[in-house]
């Protein structure tokens, strides 16, 4: 017997979820708001920005922009338009800097850029349709840049390709990256984050820039560990983008990452709320009673469970099959990326053994196991 249950956010809409946290910047009101809605978060830092008294780069790019004066400017991002002007006042070249952007046109990649321009006195002539670099140079190709010299912010993360399309249309390029990427302080937890999605102890890890997803692959290459976490996250860990740019090197690897429609922090929360309560909440009435699976979460009624990865593995498992048998073969082939080898009746024992009544899972002879329902 089977029934459709009304899902009980009472406790929080993520209530019983596990979720990475992999940013650094802004990564306090992320975990905040995580929690708040009833997640359980692991924070494990994959890269932050470096300070400015330590990037000489920054403002030699600066001193030559100022004296190039360019045609055309590309501001990408807001941080990076304000933490460039720091830098640049800090320097004693904030004046100059605003003369030399306030001489040329100036296109932005999308509505924060355009804030961040507009609050340091200037204004912009053109704006990326869907807030990416390929559609703002698209915009540029549009008009005639031979003999042209562009200065361009960068955003940490350099879209070679789009720098070349520049640059083959007879474009001079200056640029300038205002923040660049370091290893934070607690970087070695990151190892354990991987780790803990390769042992399906993690719900969701989000990302908030693409470097970070890139430090995430070669820590887990070093750890012999990247093959089976991108495993993980094609067929079970959900992969939380803010954006495309953010979703590039994970669609790359072959991962689709829920990216929500508004770029932002608050509308990624949101689609992460949206997509775990929807997809990844499991519940049937069962001749036990009601069982609800919500990330690492069990209730039978209303008894709280508490089961290890390998067992949590077999009963979402059974769960989702909804009474039907489940055969030896496609159980023990679970297990096997649990670190639990192929022990499969000692686990199906350890499972009963957590439930409040242990007949909830049965025993199919010679075929397999099922859920009591």
């Amino acid at each position: 017997m089977t029934e459709t249950l009304r899902v009980d956010t009472s406790g929080g809409q993520l209530a019983g979820f596990r979720i990475g946290v992999t940013s650094d910047r802004r990564s306090g009101d992320l975990i905040d708001a995580l929690e708040r809605r009833g997640a359980s978060v692991f924070h494990a830092p994959a890269l932050k920005i470096a300070p400015i008294a330590e990037d000489v780069d920054l403002l030699a790019d600066t001193a030559a922009m100022v004296e190039a004066r360019p045609d055309l400017f590309l501001i990408t991002t807001a941080y990076g338009m304000r933490r460039w002007f720091e830098a640049a006042d800090a320097a004693g070249l904030g004046d100059d800097l605003l003369d030399v952007l306030g001489s040329g046109r100036i296109y932005v990649r999308g509505p924060k850029a355009r804030g961040a321009v507009r609050a340091a006195g200037l204004d912009d002539v053109g704006i990326s349709s869907d807030e990416t670099t390929a559609t703002l140079v698209d915009e540029l190709l549009e008009q005639d840049l031979a003999g042209l010299t562009i200065g361009v912010q960068l955003h940490a993360y350099a879209d070679a390709h789009q720098l070349e399309r520049l640059r083959a249309a007879g474009a001079a390029l200056l640029t300038v990256t205002p923040y660049r990427w370091i290893k934070p302080e607690g970087s070695e937890r990151l190892p354990r984050l991987i780790e803990a999605v390769c042992a399906g102890r993690l719900d969701c890890v989000t990302f908030t820039s693409a470097p970070a997803v890139d430090a995430l692959f070669s820590t887990a290459a070093e750890q012999g560990l990247q093959e089976e976490l991108i495993r993980r996250f094609r067929r079970s860990v959900l992969a939380a983008a803010v954006g495309p740019v953010t979703a590039q090197p994970l669609l790359d690897a072959g991962i689709e990452p829920i990216v929500p429609e508004r770029f932002r922090m608050g509308a990624l929360i949101r689609l992460v709320c949206d997509h775990l309560a929807e997809h990844h909440v499991e519940q049937l009435r069962t001749r036990a009673g009601y069982v609800e699976v919500r990330g690492r979460s069990v209730r039978v009624d209303d008894v709280e469970v508490d089961l290890a990865p390998a067992q949590l593995v077999l009963f979402k498992a059974l769960l989702s099959a909804r009474g039907a048998v489940l055969s030896r073969d496609a159980l023990t082939s679970l297990l096997a990326h649990t670190g639990a080898g192929h022990a499969l009746d000692m686990n199906v024992n350890r499972l009963r053994k957590s439930l409040p009544d242990p007949h909830l899972v049965e025993t199919v002879v010679k075929r397999g196991y099922r859920l009591h329902v």
